[in-house]
Parts: structure tokens; sequence; C-alpha cells
């Protein structure tokens, strides 16, 4: 996947614009550690980062919020935004051992139904609370309901961050304008290995300006700075406001430790860290991406990451994570390799047979056929060799083998990563095996990063790039026109599946319809 570019630390803070800088004041002012885009009222808690909403069902969902002292959560659940007959719930202590964030599971809702919810923290004596923020979710339906979903990933890579002169991450507006029920976030939620410069130059002159923070002017390796690269992205209102006005479904990638990381590596080559074993930090950064998402650790299989969501008769969303149990990028490519690992493979073919939805989707957080080298090694799961599935293809051979045995229909994989959006159709009848269904893959990002590709493909499984939009050059910045999200459009009647490849304004590149195929 692409690398973070390089550049010298600095170390001042500096938004640059007025209100930019009395946001950095508000920074420094935090209690906890971590950036807080509010100023701090000295007699009452402050909600710092807004509200967010995530891994919805039928009848519960993940509330998150953060504040600026030790306090209780407390929030207030109702049909309808004036919060008449509504419900009241509390929450759990927001103290520093989770960086003053905390989420609550709110049970017993109906189906189908658009919730209002209002966060409120009440300092430890109850005496004062802090101003109210609001949000918006919608539960999972039961029938056949029309769905739409997005997906996306990538956020302030590269050395492009929030940049306040263009108004910030200004795509999730253009998300936000598309009302959806859903969004899946495909991972690299954070950049936790690319510190940001206070200005980039680009070829032609222009100056890219980044809000910057102290956790975000070096590579994260404590818990603190963990959290501050999650905290950061939420500096940017686009990104407040659509969080809480769209639940998610959150997976990680690479960056949210560093960049191409796999279990037991030593960062030998990386002579800006100062702790060496990814085994240390990653345990860091997933505390640390646990308690900045809503995510619900009991919806996780294993208590990780991977787990999996109905949405209706129609849509059921499996999240992956090939980033905990794969192999290292230096294995033997033509030996059998792990990219899920032996248990999360085995669940996932288990659940897809199991599914009734009429759309499984799955939400990966590396593509299958694109080749994504790591140096001399493999990041991703194409090894690029001819021949039989070798390495971690062989893993992915055997979860397509088995769910074509199963009959298992109308499998859709939706993945990032790679920093541009495709198309790409996976047939049997171009493959060099031939023991699988045909199948499509939807690749959409980056949100807020530098712009790469196209990769070559990998013809083990018999890939088409039916579509491609991909930029001149790489790390092309965001004002040039590659950012990009992807969404699902689900037909509640007819149980059609319509996908559209958008840009950053939100214009569809590229549009396909799909109909189902009976089990």
């Amino acid at each position: 996947m692409p690398e973070p570019t390089t550049h010298h630390r600095r170390t001042l803070l500096k938004a640059g614009a007025a209100g930019g800088a009395a946001l950095a004041a508000g920074l420094l002012g935090a209690p906890f550690a971590g950036a807080a885009p509010a100023l701090v009222r000295p007699n009452r808690p402050a909600l710092t980062h807004g509200v967010q909403s995530g891994d919805v069902t039928t009848d519960s969902a993940i509330v998150w919020t953060r504040a600026d002292r030790p306090s209780r959560m407390l929030v207030e659940i109702a049909r309808d935004p004036s919060f008449r007959h509504a419900r009241s719930l509390r929450g759990p202590l927001l103290t520093p051992d989770t960086g003053g964030t905390g989420k609550l599971r709110i049970p017993g809702l109906p189906p189908g139904t658009e919730v209002h919810y209002r966060v409120t923290a009440a300092d430890l004596d109850g005496r004062v609370t802090s101003e109210p923020l609001t949000g918006t979710f919608r539960t999972a339906p039961i029938g056949r309901r029309d769905v739409r979903l997005l997906w996306s990933g990538d956020v302030a890579g590269q050395n492009w961050g929030i940049n306040p002169d263009r108004g910030g991450m200004t795509i999730y507006a253009a998300m936000a304008a598309r009302r959806p029920d859903l969004f899946l976030h495909s991972g690299d939620t954070v950049y936790a290995d690319g510190p940001l410069t206070e200005t980039v130059k680009l070829p032609d002159g222009r100056i890219w300006r980044n809000l910057v923070t102290p956790e975000k002017s070096k590579v994260a390796e404590t818990l603190d700075e963990y959290r501050g690269q999650f905290a950061y992205n939420l500096l940017d209102e686009n990104v407040r406001r659509f969080a809480a006005a769209v639940p998610s479904y959150v997976q990680w990638d690479d960056h949210e430790v560093v960049n191409n990381w796999y279990p037991g590596e030593i960062l030998n080559d990386r002579p800006e860290y100062t702790e060496k074993r990814v085994d240390v930090l990653a345990p860091r950064a997933f505390r640390a991406f646990h308690e900045w998402h809503p995510i619900d650790a009991r919806a996780a299989v294993d208590g990780r990451v991977y787990r999996s969501f109905r949405y209706g008769s129609r849509v059921e969303v499996f999240v992956l994570d090939m980033r905990s149990y794969k192999d290292a990028n230096t294995a033997d490519q033509t030996a059998p390799g792990r990219i899920l690992g032996e248990k999360q493979a085995a669940w996932l073919v288990r659940a897809l047979d199991r599914s009734t939805a009429t759309w499984k989707i799955v939400q990966a957080d590396l593509p299958i056929g694109l080749v994504v080298p790591d140096g001399s090694g493999i990041e991703g799961v194409a090894n690029g060799l001819p021949g039989e599935p070798g390495g971690r293809e062989s893993e992915l051979a055997w979860v397509l083998r088995e769910i074509a045995r199963r009959r298992v229909r109308n499998v859709v994989w939706v993945t990032a990563d790679v920093h541009y959006t495709a198309a790409h159709h996976y047939s049997p009848d171009r493959a060099v095996v031939g023991d699988f269904d045909p199948f499509w893959e939807f690749v959409s990002g980056p949100l807020n990063a530098g712009a790469f590709g196209p990769n070559k493909l990998d013809p083990t499984f018999g890939p088409e790039a039916v579509f491609v939009h991909a930029p001149p050059a790489a790390n092309t910045s965001p004002w040039d026109g590659y950012q990009h999200f992807g969404e699902l459009n689900v037909h509640g009647a007819s149980g059609e599946l319509t996908v559209d490849l958008r840009d950053a304004t939100g214009a569809s590149l590229w549009s396909k319809t799909l109909t189902p195929e009976r089990r």
C-alpha cells in the first residue's frame, strides 16, 4: 500500500487561520491527552470530539463520545428531534483510563426506525452537565427495505491532513449529502505512522497547509500518541457532522499501527521508532482503535475486529480483519500462507453459508487480486506469480472454493487500501484455478490522503479491471480530483444491487446494477 511521505519533524503547532488558532488553544488546554475541537469551560465538563454511532442492529446501537474531564456519560433516546418522551440511560464513567472516551450500547430499539440521541457529560458529583450534543441513526430493518451503504477508507495519509483553506475534509460532506443508512469504514482510519508538517509545496507551486497537533508531529508509539491519531480526524467539522448523522461499521488496516505491519515484525529499518517491536505497538493501537470508534466488543467474534451484521432481509455485512492473523510479508510465496488465519477463514465460510440475506457484502481491508508489494515482500493477498495459488492466495482460494461448493450466491467484496477506485470482475473462465464462482470486487478510496495507482492485477483468480480511476502521478493531492467513495443501493422489492463509484463531490464515475442469483 502507499508509503507515508518522508519529511522533517516539526514541533510548532500552527493552525493557520484565526479559527484554527483558537482551536489549537483549546487543544493545548485539554486535561486529557489528545486534541479537542471545543474550548473548555472551567466550571463544567465539555464533550470535545462530537458523538458517533455504530454497530447498529435491528434493536440496538453503540453511541460514543469523549469528555474533557472525569464525568459520567448520559444518553437520551427519542423517536423525534424534540426529545419528547425521551428514554434516559446512564452510561459509563469517562476517565483517563480510556482517554476520556466512552460508549454505551443502547438496547430495546424498534427495527427500521430513525432514532435521535442526545449525549451529555455530568460531573462526578452530579451538579453540572456539559452542553448536549445530538445525533441520529437508523436501526436495521427486518424485511425487504431499500438500503444505501457507503464505503471508503484512508484518512489523513501521506502528509495530507486537515487543510482549513479548503474547508477541511469536504468529501465527508459529499457523503452525508447521499443520506446513507450505513458507512463501512474500510480501514486506514488514521495514519499513526505518518507525521504531518505545517505546509506541503506542490510541484505547481501551490501550498497545502495542515492543521497539526503534537500527536500528529511524530509517529505514534505510546497509547496516548495513538489516541491522538484518532482525536485528530475528529477536529474536522465535516467528519464530526458525518459521524453524528451516519452509523458506521469500522475495521482497521495497517496504518492504525504502522505501514504494512504483520505480527512479529521488528522495525529495524524505521529509525524514527524507539519501540521497534510491532507486537508491542499493535496492542496499544488496538486499544486506542476500540476506544475511539463506536464498536460493540460483544459483536466481535473473538473480541477483536472481525464480525458480521444483518441489515434487513437483503443485506448482511461481514467485516474482516486481514491484519492481525497474517503471516510475514517476507514469507515464501510458493508455500501455503495466511491472511485471515484458520479461525477467521472458517468463520467467514460458515457465516456466509448460514446467511439468508440476498447480498453478502464482504468488507475487506485488502484487495484480492491487486499486487501490493512491500519492498521485496508481499503486503497483500496476490503474490504476483503465475500458476496455482501460493502464499496468502491459497487461503483465499480455499474460501472461494468452499462458498462455491456450498452454493453461496451473491457475494460482493468491497475495499479501499490502494488509494484509487476500480471495479474488478473475477471469473474462473479467465483464472488459473476454475473451481469458484464469478464475483465482483469494488475498490474505492482514499477519503483524504495521497492518491496512487493503478496496481497490477494478478491472474490467479481471473480478474478483469472493468473500470479504473487513478491519478497520473503517485501521491496526488486531495486537490486534484482523485479522492473517492463507493455506494451500494439495494432495492428492497427486486433485490437488485446498484454500485456507484463516486468522486469527492459525490458525482458518479461508474455505475453497475447486479441482479441477484438464486441459491
